[in-house]
């Protein structure tokens, strides 16, 4: 199946099917010599799996991850790196009723009409469970760029349906289910996912995600921009429909004046652009936002037609999101993590040698060095 890898010098291969009995990816062109283990991607993927709270899909199961090759005495050795996740609580029977259906705003109908053929457990390769292996392989990534760089990941919800979530406190964001870096809605947040599941039905949700301490450079300045490679990669990821960088659809009504970043001896006094200018990083913080629609699988009937193109009414019943942005936050933040690995990686390859006489803002040069400033 072609559209399985992602990226140029930091390749990524995503095998496995939602109900299969693994799923994973093998990475190609990681670095050598990076201390890796399991339990440096653990963390990763205990953030993003299912049963983690009764507002998530109640799939159990535990993504252990397992690293089958490419480090060697807890090194890795430059060859492939293949992560496989064992899937162990399938309930295929669930979806026994779709085999001749399709499930309005799902992969479902465009899946049969590519191949002619489907697998309708739990989605097959369309399924959210795929991101998991990103996740993995974004781990990796994380951990490369954090020694080398100094760059860091951080993402939260900045809306659920149509509940707006300021911004309040970084801290929060790993202390509940919904990445929220706002406390005080926790409870309202609550009760409407409660209210959801009540009545069968689901809703969309806004993620934020921020790349911190980002090497100035990364990106080319035409068909590779670092923007438009990372909008396609948010867009990879199950059920994104919009995104937005810096400022995003905000630049509509701005003016010259006040959009464009000026330059101080001191460093940029604003960002929105979000950290690119002209597809090129400028060593500022990334912004990425990107959104993401209601879940398809709901128990709300809808119309719908089978195979033969007769009218029906689809109910999907098992276990799914109520709102698949749930999760999503560990995994925007590991497809940007992949995004700047593999520019960081052509950035070293093309113009490694390259140093200026005087960096033009000051804390940038041990940036390009490789190192984070102290």
């Amino acid at each position: 199946m072609p559209g399985s890898t992602f990226g140029e010098l930091f390749r990524v291969t995503n095998f496995g099917e939602s109900h299969g009995p693994a799923i994973g990816c093998v990475i190609d062109g990681c670095p050598p010599g990076l201390a890796l283990s399991e339990a440096d991607i653990q963390p990763e993927l205990d953030r993003r799996r299912p049963g983690t709270s009764r507002h998530v899909t109640q799939r159990n199961e535990p993504d252990a991850v397992e690293i089958q090759s490419g480090v060697f005495e807890g090194l890795t050795t430059g060859t492939p790196i293949a992560l496989l996740i064992r899937n162990t609580d399938q309930r295929s029977r669930d979806y026994a009723n779709l085999l001749d259906t399709f499930r309005p705003g799902h992969a479902d109908y465009t899946y049969w009409r590519k191949y002619g053929h489907r697998d309708p457990r739990g989605g097959g390769r369309s399924s959210a469970r795929l991101t998991a292996p990103m996740v993995a392989a974004g781990a990796v990534a994380r951990k490369w760029l954090r020694e080398q760089h100094g760059t860091t990941f951080t993402g939260w919800m900045s809306a659920l349906g149509e509940i707006e979530i300021p911004f309040e406190d970084e801290a929060q964001i790993p202390l509940n289910p919904f990445f929220a870096a706002n406390a005080s809605l926790i409870p309202r947040l609550e009760a409407h996912m409660d209210a959801l599941r009540k009545a069968g039905d689901s809703c969309g949700a806004r993620i934020e995600v921020r790349a911190r301490q980002v090497p100035p450079g990364l990106g080319e300045p035409l068909f590779d921009k670092l923007d438009a490679d990372i909008a396609y990669a948010m867009m990879g990821i199950n059920a994104v429909k919009g995104v937005e960088i810096g400022d995003g659809f905000g630049c509509v009504a701005a003016r010259g004046s006040d959009f464009g970043d000026e330059l101080l001896p001191t460093g940029f006094a604003s960002n929105h652009a979000g950290g690119v200018l002209g597809g090129i990083s400028t060593g500022q913080d990334l912004v990425v936002r990107i959104a993401i629609k209601p879940t398809s699988s709901i128990r709300t009937p809808r119309r719908s037609i089978d195979r033969a193109g007769q009218p029906t009414r689809v109910e999907t019943h098992g276990r799914h999101d109520p709102c698949v942005g749930i999760r999503a936050t560990p995994i925007a933040e590991a497809m940007l993590a992949l995004v700047v690995m593999d520019h960081a990686l052509r950035q070293r390859a093309q113009c490694g040698d390259v140093r200026l006489a005087q960096p033009a803002i000051p804390g940038q040069a041990a940036a390009e060095q490789g190192r984070a400033p102290g």
